[in-house]
């Protein structure tokens, strides 16, 4: 793994959100981009950073929204 790769699952991951009107949880995410989880969540980190997500905790899952 490494900053490249990271970088282009974050733009999968904004493809998703945004083809999806912006909110999707982890679950709808690696379904939308076929990443494994923790491909999902590097690549959530990255685009929080960017500050280009809101992240919020839901009851078993995590929601991500494009700000």
């Amino acid at each position: 793994m490494n900053v490249e790769t990271i970088g282009l699952w974050a733009g999968a991951v904004w493809k998703a959100l945004d083809a999806a009107e912006g909110t999707l949880d982890v679950k709808g995410l690696k379904k939308a981009t076929k990443l494994k989880e923790k491909e999902v969540y590097a690549a959530i980190g990255w685009l929080a950073r960017e500050g280009k997500v809101n992240v919020n905790e839901a009851e078993k899952d995590v929601d991500v929204t494009l700000v």
